[in-house]
């Protein structure tokens, strides 16, 4: 440890403020180092000199006289705040009873724009079309008719083990066809979901619509009243 270390840990090494190791170092670079040690001895005078010094009792209202001597002088940024700070509460205090008013103004119209602009873009049909669906701004995905096979629960013979309800959640694609389904409930074997798959694959479904657009990822929940397999 070379002198310039030394004394910056010299205030340190009186009040055992320092690492053991620091402290070592120190001690043992003081050893052969006399000028650290008359700066050593000017710290532990000083120190001595501080410590007979009467403290001072601050007047009690001390504290209140600096506030105001600090209110009074304020910087060009401190009165520019204060300024803004006052313009923003009578902006706030006038404005916000007119939020309220306002907010509903603007959903009422936003709700009628778009109600203007999907019947312009989509177009309003002349005349009844059968079996169509309500213009809505969005549809969900629904079943329009189950394969020719025999349904989970509709074959087989009343002396069937295994009848169980069974309630199942397919997702459909922007075509309508079933990329995945899930059994919620019901019996999960495999003849079961063989059952449930030669359903899926030849059944016709309506895919889920937004402003009259197909729209991947639309579910459709199905619910059998019982499922039977074959033994």
């Amino acid at each position: 440890m070379n002198c310039r270390q030394s004394e910056r840990h010299l205030p340190g090494y009186l009040d055992g403020a320092i690492s053991p190791r620091d402290h070592a170092n120190v001690r043992e670079h003081l050893a052969t180092c006399q000028g650290c040690q008359i700066q050593l001895e000017r710290y532990r005078r000083l120190a001595v000199c501080l410590a007979n010094v009467r403290p001072e009792i601050p007047p009690a209202d001390l504290a209140l006289r600096i506030r105001i001597r600090a209110s009074q002088h304020l910087t060009p940024a401190a009165r520019l705040r204060k300024a803004w700070s006052s313009a923003s509460l009578t902006f706030e205090n006038f404005l916000k009873p007119l939020a309220v008013p306002a907010t509903g103004g603007i959903l009422t119209a936003l709700v009628v724009f778009v109600l203007v602009a999907h019947n312009i873009l989509v177009g309003v049909p002349i005349g009844v079309v059968p079996d169509d669906l309500p213009l809505n701004l969005v549809q969900p995905a629904r079943l329009e008719s189950l394969a020719p096979f025999p349904l989970p629960g509709s074959s087989g013979s009343s002396d069937n083990s295994g009848s169980a309800p069974l309630l199942l959640e397919a997702t459909l694609n922007a075509a309508g066809q079933v990329v995945s389904y899930k059994i919620l409930a019901g019996p999960h074997d495999q003849a079961v979901q063989r059952q449930i798959d030669q359903v899926m694959m030849f059944s016709h479904f309506r895919p889920e619509t937004s402003f009259g657009r197909p729209q991947a990822g639309g579910r459709v929940l199905l619910s059998f009243s019982e499922v039977r397999v074959h033994g």
